[in-house]
Parts: structure tokens; sequence; C-alpha cells
């Protein structure tokens, strides 16, 4: 099949069939750009989006722990992966077909445009052929023409008996020039037919077949050029979907490494205060005046008005003991991590404990690989001075003296959180057992006291009812004072329950740390409260035992007795 041979005739319907393919060719180019357009669109679009999602953490402590949140952003990484597999099928695109379909379609267009010109000029000469054919053709009849009218004329006069022989003679000649000037113009519209002939032959046969052929070849190479573009626009999509997919199951491992157990425990790593929870509130009797005689006289008084100002002040321990559930206490930060609760001080400390010990690790290779250098120059002096490198080896030995005592300041302080924490668990059930029998004394997270100094002594007993409430209720009557202690730092004392002290001063201590890290004291004025043990210098009294009835106790003065007497803080 060849369009030479079957389309001899169709020379416009070629030149409109070909001007199609080229404008259908530069269509397709046009959709392959939109295309291009839309990946980088969509691209740019999931990168934002990622972007836009993305955690901005300017420190440790923000960075994702939760499997959920880790199984969110791993997503989000493969996302911005697939975004970028996004670009690269918009580059491949615009690379193997759009610019390969630009370049094409520009050749295509000069190539057509060339052989519809050959096709032109062929038929144009072809023209050429027909009108000199023609026009001997006529001069040809023209000239048989003429020589028809002489020889009619020639006949005439020489059948004419009238006519001169000069007539019939110059008819004669007029007709030889006519007869051979028609046999002139007959040879040449003979060879002006053979050569028309001839070319036309050519033409249709030839030159057409040749320049018809050109073009259905130059179609024919356009469409496979479609195919090999429909092809390229598949293969780069094709080729990103092995990574693709890789995308696609790092998301399924995200989501199938979500851990629900661990996110709570992560929770509970995260929160967990380390107090124990708070014990029951001892039942506060406050008919107690009605069984007392009128026989106890002042001391009776002095119990009353003391169990109104007990009442008030059980009340605000009462409010301070739920201190737990509250706001966070806003002291200031400090370097052991004493205003956390233990177990987030514990993790604190083992965190900054470990990454002394890297840091450790690093100085002491680099100590290590300063004394090789030294070595290697005290042995070859030509490669370098050893004494050049003393500054450094003691910045480093000051750099590890430094980081072995901070390493162990806070496993001392990791040792104390750790012993305190270790024993709290006995000290809760051994001060439940004692609670039965003895006045049970709270510190902030609800822990009891075992101490058996600490237990409450009361005025004389007068009822059998009184003994009773005595031992069991502690907002009869103040604690006594055990000690004294010295604020070593300042503290706001914002939470309720808790006692508000400035640096310097000097308080009471009428309960010690039970290893919740409070400390209850008080002031001279009465006022009583938890204060951090890390922030106070603390000195116990040998024989502060039991409790010193009357307001004196409450309000001890420095004559009274010697555990208030000019307190003075340890060196």
């Amino acid at each position: 099949m060849s369009w030479g041979t079957e389309l001899w005739d169709q020379f416009d319907s070629l030149d409109k069939h070909t001007q199609w393919g080229i404008d259908f060719l530069e269509r397709y180019a046009k959709f392959v750009k939109e295309r291009i357009e839309i990946e980088q669109n969509y691209a740019k679009q999931l990168r934002n989006l990622v972007k836009k999602y993305c955690p901005k953490r300017s420190s440790k402590d923000e960075e994702p722990r939760f499997t959920s949140c880790i199984a969110f952003f791993n997503i989000l990484n493969e996302l911005n992966d697939y975004a970028g597999q996004r670009e690269v099928v918009a580059e491949e695109m615009a690379h193997r077909v759009y610019g390969e379909l630009m370049r094409y379609a520009h050749d295509l267009k000069t190539e057509r445009k060339m052989h519809l010109q050959e096709g032109r000029k062929a038929q144009q000469y072809l023209d050429m052929c027909w009108k000199q054919m023609d026009n001997s053709k006529k001069k040809f009849e023209r000239e048989c023409r003429e020589a028809e009218k002489a020889q009619q004329s020639y006949e005439r006069l020489d059948n004419d008996t009238n006519a001169t022989k000069a007539d019939v003679e110059k008819a004669k000649q007029q007709l030889n020039l006519r007869t051979h000037m028609a046999d002139e113009n007959k040879n040449e519209y003979a060879a002006q037919l053979q050569n028309f002939n001839g070319e036309q032959h050519k033409h249709f046969y030839v030159v057409i077949p040749q320049i018809y052929k050109q073009l259905q070849e130059m179609d024919e190479r356009r469409t496979i050029k479609l195919s090999e573009c429909y092809r390229g626009f598949a293969d780069s999509e094709r080729k990103v979907i092995p990574i693709i997919s890789k995308c696609l199951e790092g998301m399924i491992l995200a989501a199938k490494s979500v851990d629900e157990r661990r996110d709570s425990q992560m929770v509970v790593d995260s929160f967990k205060s380390g107090f124990e929870p708070p014990g029951d509130f001892p039942f506060e009797d406050y008919s107690q005046h009605i069984y007392r005689t009128v026989s106890d006289g002042t001391i009776s008084a002095s119990k009353q008005e003391g169990g109104k100002m007990d009442s008030k002040s059980t009340a605000g321990k009462a409010k301070g003991k739920l201190w737990l559930f509250g706001k966070k206490p806003k002291g200031p930060a400090l370097e052991d991590f004493s205003h956390l609760p233990p177990e987030q001080r514990r993790k604190k400390l083992q965190q900054r404990i470990d990454e002394l010990n890297r840091g450790l690790q690093k100085e002491s290779d680099q100590k290590e690989a300063l004394n090789k250098m030294k070595d290697v120059y005290e042995k070859n002096p030509q490669m370098g001075d050893p004494g050049s490198l003393q500054p450094k080896l003691a910045e480093t030995m000051n750099n590890i003296d430094r980081l072995r005592m901070e390493i162990h300041k806070n496993e001392a302080w990791l040792s104390e959180v750790e012993g305190k924490t270790g024993v709290r668990g006995d000290r809760r059930h051994s001060s439940d057992i004692n609670h039965l029998v003895t006045q049970g004394r709270e510190s902030p997270e609800g822990s009891y006291t075992d101490d058996a100094n600490q237990e409450v002594r009361g005025p004389p007993q007068q009822h059998g009812h009184h003994s009773e409430f005595d031992d069991e209720f502690e907002d009869d009557d103040p604690l006594p004072a055990i000690g004294h202690c010295k604020a070593i730092y300042p503290f706001d004392g914002h939470n309720e329950g808790t006692l508000a002290m400035k640096e310097g001063e000097v308080l009471y201590i009428i309960e010690e740390d039970k290893g919740d890290g409070w400390t209850r004291a008080r002031r001279q004025n009465g006022e009583e409260g938890y204060v951090p043990t890390t922030y106070i210098d603390v000195t116990l009294e040998k024989n502060s035992k039991g409790r010193i009835p009357g307001r004196s106790s409450y309000l001890p003065g420095p004559s009274q007795h010697s555990s208030c007497s000019s307190p003075k803080p340890r060196p």
C-alpha cells in the first residue's frame, strides 16, 4: 500500500492530512505539558502539606516519643518521598516526552514544507509541459485549417477557366507553404505531445510517488513517535512505581508500629511523680469541749482556744494535702531537679548522667588521640612539636575531671532519690499499722510517719474518751518543734499547704522529711507548712520528744526550751 499509487490524484487531501497530523502532535504535546504542571503542583502541595504538619522541634524534650506520633511523622517522611517521586515523573515527562515532541514537531513542519514544495514544483512543471503541448496542438490545428483553406483556394482557381496562370501558381505556392507549415507544426505538436506524455508518466509514476512516499514515511514516523511518546508517558509513571510502593509499604509499616501499650507506658513514665496516694483523712472531733469538766480551768479554756485555732489550721492543712492534684509548683528549676517529683527527678538525673558519660567518653578518646600524637611527635620531631599539644591535653584533662565530678555529684543525687523511693513502700506499710494505735501524721503525698518519737502527748486525762481522741487525731494541739532549719534558697510557696520562706530565714522543724522531698516547718508566729528539704539546712534536737501542752508549745520562745533558743545553722 503506497500513497503514490493509491492517492496519485489526492495532493490537496494529503496536504490537509499531514497538517492535521502535526496539529494532533502539538495537541498531545500540550496535553503532556498540562500533565507535567499538574504533577509539579501536586508535588508542591504535598511538600507544603508535609512541611505544615511536620513538628518544629527546638529541643530534645519536644521530640515525638509516642509510637502513634512517631508513626505519623514516618508517614509524613514517606509522603515527602512520594512527592519527590511525583517530581521525578514530571521531570521525566518534560525531558523524554514533551521536549522530544516539541523538537520533532518543529522538524516535521520543516520536512512537510519541503515535500509539499517539491510536489507543487512537479505539478507546475507538468502544467508547463501541458501548456506547451497544448499550444503546439492549437498551432498545428490552426495551420492545418489554413492549409485546408489554401488547398480549397488553389482547387477553386485551378478549376476556374477565367483565372490566370499567375493566380493559380500563386495559390499553389500558398498551398505548398501552408502545407509545409502544417507539417512543421505537426512535427512540433508530435514532439511536444511525446514530451508531455513522457513528463506526465514520469510525474505520476516517478516524481509524485516518490514525494508521496516521503510524505507517507513522514506521517508514519509521526505516528511511531506518538507511539513512543505514549510509551514514554507510561514508563515515566511505571519507573517510580517500585519506589512509590516502598513509600506505601513504609506507611503501612509505620501504621503497624503503633503500640498502644507502649504509649500507655510512656504516659506513665512521663507523668509518674513517685508519690504515694493520699491516705485517709482523720476524723476531726469538734465536740471535745463538751465532755470537759469545769475543773479543767485555765487548761480547758486554753484547749478550747487552741482547738478553735487548730480547726482553722486543720482546714488549711487539709487543702494543702491535695496540692498534688492542682498545678505544679512554680519554683525555680534547680540543678539537682529537686523541684520535680521523685520519679521525674530520677529520670532527669539518669538522662544527665548518660549525657555526661558520653561526653566523658568523647574527652577520653580525645585524650588518647592526643597522647598518641604526642608520642609520634616525640619519636619524629620533624612532624611537629610535642609541646604544642600540651595546652590541649591540659584542657582535655580539666574537662575530664570536671565531667567526673559532675557524674559523681549527679550519681549521689540519683542514689538519694532511689534510696528514698525504695523505702517509701515499707514506710507506707508500717505507718498504716501504726495509724491504728498512734496519731497519724501526713506529708504532702499522704504518707504516714512511723516515728514513735513524734507521737503526740496530750494533757493529763480526765475522761476515757479524751484519750481515744488524742490518740487518733492530730489537729487538737500543734506539734512540738523537733529541731530548726535555715533556708538556703528562697521558696515562693504558691501551692496550698506549702510555706513561703526567704533565704537565711530560720524556721522550726515540726515533722521530718518522709522521703518525698518535703519537710514540715513552722514560723514563730505559728504559721505552718511544707518546704522543700533541699532548700533548707536542718538541725534536729536529740531531746525533742512528745507534745508540750499549752500555747507555749505552739509558739515556743527562746526562754522556754533549748530546742528553740537561738537556732544556728550547722556549718
